[in-house]
């Protein structure tokens, strides 16, 4: 004998269609519900097989299961008559209006189903003009999703509520946990946290019950972006009670903005700008035969371009680095007026030193170096500046090195080159610096030479020589590997990688791109070379591509394009916020884009 199991799609919501239409018509209903006096007739089966509330009501031992009439007093008539349609009939009326009381009676009822629809609803439907109450409403019926939905929406839109007076009202009253995930973010766009203070403040004074939170808020400002005049308001006002440790932090900022020059050592998360993000920043150089005044910020990851900060001063064959997101640009040739009668301009070579803070938006000029250089080469080492060689006044080749100590704000000099030169190229590997390659004093040929400098042992040490004699070029370490990139007056486009453990240059696969006056960066093992020159027709001529070399691979791969020709410039990596100047910034995408 055969069997067959059959299945009819319309039979379970038949039943359900039935079920309501009894519900409709008090049709074999065996239980009334009553909440303010309105009456709810309802089928105990079906009320217990969708609440787990109700089916512990209706237990057999229970007096309710004998029970005609129910009464609810926590339920309001809304939050029940939406649970019963949909308990009936799959369909849950929602509105921003009705949803609390929606809620409140799915929760204590226990009809799961309908507290995910909520949920749901609440992400759904989040936006400028609700997000606030929906954050609340979500902490309130414990809602993790709409919790971490909402609060990501509020503080990636928060630079709009903060510009609508009605939208501000929305934000103080939002509620603590929300209040306290916003100030603790790490990732709030185009806040200052000036105006991040400003809503604190706020917010504690809107509702005074709210004083007894201030302490753990404050603990979350960033202190060290936090301009002096501001600080020391917050210091002496009385609307806000402020405890010892508080102060102590704002003791704290006031002291380092009281020693700029040492900032860059005193980083911490209270001088850490939100939502920074990293920047390529272009300094310096020429285009087309003018010197440069804009520094140029490049995100790589989105290939757009942002306006940066200007220069005090325009410069050429210079060096820059950076130290605790502080960027250093040093000496090089700048224009100068050598003639009150004719006004004529001349390069000169210059020793000083420039700090920018991407915080502030602010240049400051520093300690000048012991000498004035041109065509030199500088590196970083446990936060101690090194400035090598170069060409100092009248044309003078240097072997002379200083280093620069960030918390005196001095220059001392340091054990010299063995050799007089200019042009050469320099990078860290594990605490040591790497030196290669430019002109001797008297010499026409570049040089192959490498040393070493060890700062413990102060000591120049020779290394193994490059394959190729160069001048003006760059180096770059990478993972464990250091590499030597195209110089001036190269008939080639050869590069090197050098092994420091086995001492040992292995000649690579030339690149495609051959260029000089170029700028170059590290980002993520990817080295890039932005701009410069190359030779064509025996005669100098600009590029504008943006080349990337994958050092793993061993391969280069256009990027995109400039959006000029651009050459001797400098590049760093700068870590920066979209707050740091008013709002309307432009931001312009590459033109040719790739991916490397």
């Amino acid at each position: 004998m055969s069997y067959f199991l059959s299945f009819c799609k319309s039979h379970r919501g038949l039943v359900f269609t039935q079920f309501q239409m009894l519900r409709s018509q008090g049709q074999l209903c065996d239980v009334s519900l009553v909440v303010d006096g309105h009456e709810f007739p309802a089928h105990k089966s079906l009320l217990a097989c969708s609440s787990d509330y109700f089916r512990a009501m209706f237990k057999e031992y229970t007096k309710e299961s004998k029970a005609a009439v129910v009464h609810l007093n926590v339920i309001s008539v809304t939050g029940l008559e939406n649970i019963l349609d949909f308990i009936y009939t799959s369909w849950l009326s929602l509105s921003m209006y009705s949803l609390e009381d929606t809620l409140e009676a799915a929760c204590y009822l226990q009809v799961m189903d309908a507290i995910l629809l909520c949920s749901q609803f609440l992400i759904n439907n989040c936006d400028l003009e609700n997000c606030c109450f929906a954050a609340n409403i979500a902490t309130k019926f414990y809602l993790l999703d709409a919790i971490v939905s909402t609060e990501k929406y509020i503080i990636n839109n928060l630079w709009i509520l903060l510009q609508e007076d009605r939208e501000e009202m929305e934000l103080l009253e939002l509620n603590m946990k929300s209040m306290m995930t916003l100030v603790k973010s790490d990732d709030i766009p185009k806040v200052h946290e000036k105006s991040l203070l400003n809503l604190i403040l706020k917010w504690l004074q809107y509702d005074r019950t709210r004083l007894l939170n201030a302490k753990f808020l404050f603990e979350n400002v960033r202190f060290g972006l936090l301009p002096l005049d501001t600080l020391r308001q917050l210091y002496t006002q009385s609307e806000v009670p402020l405890t010892a440790s508080i102060k102590n932090l704002i003791i704290k900022a006031l002291n380092y903005h009281s020693c700029p020059t040492k900032q860059p050592i005193l980083q911490e998360k209270y001088s850490t700008l939100r939502n920074q993000k990293e920047w390529i920043v272009l300094v310096g150089g020429d285009a087309n035969g003018e010197l440069v005044e804009n520094v140029l910020g490049f995100d790589v990851y989105n290939h757009k371009w942002r306006m940066v900060t200007n220069l005090k001063q325009k410069v050429q064959l210079h060096c820059i680095c950076v130290i605790g997101n502080f960027l250093y640009v040093l000496g090089g040739e700048t224009p100068e007026n050598i003639s009150e009668h004719t006004k004529e301009i001349a390069l000169c070579v210059t020793n000083v030193v420039y700090r920018y803070d991407p915080r502030f938006d602010q240049w400051i000029q520093v300690a000048s170096m012991l000498e004035k250089r041109a065509q030199f080469s500088c590196c970083v080492v446990d936060n101690y500046i090194y400035s090598m060689g170069g060409r100092g006044i009248e044309q003078a080749i240097l072997s002379s090195v200083e280093v620069y100590d960030v918390s005196r704000n001095t220059w001392t000099k340091s054990k010299d080159l063995p050799y007089k030169v200019h042009g050469q190229a320099s990078t860290v590997h594990k605490n040591l610096i790497y030196i290669s390659g430019g002109k001797f004093t008297g010499q026409v040929n570049s040089s192959k030479d490498v040393y070493s400098f060890n700062k413990l042992e102060g000591q120049w040490k020779k290394q193994a020589p490059m394959t190729i004699a160069r001048f003006g070029h760059q180096m770059a370490t990478v993972n464990d590997d250091i590499f030597t990139f195209l110089g001036i007056y190269e008939p080639f486009s050869d590069i090197e990688k050098y092994d420091p453990l086995h001492n040992q240059w292995t000649r690579l696969r030339p690149m495609s791109f051959d260029r000089f006056c170029y700028g170059l960066v590290v980002v993520e093992q990817t080295v890039l070379m932005l701009g410069g020159k190359k030779w064509q027709d025996a005669q100098e001529v600009p590029t504008q591509n943006i080349v990337g070399y994958d050092a793993e691979n061993d391969c280069w791969e256009e990027i995109c394009s400039l959006a000029f020709p651009f050459s001797g410039l400098r590049c760093a990596v700068l870590k920066m916020s979209d707050a740091i100047q008013p709002e309307e910034r432009e931001y312009i995408s590459c033109p040719q884009i790739k991916l490397c």
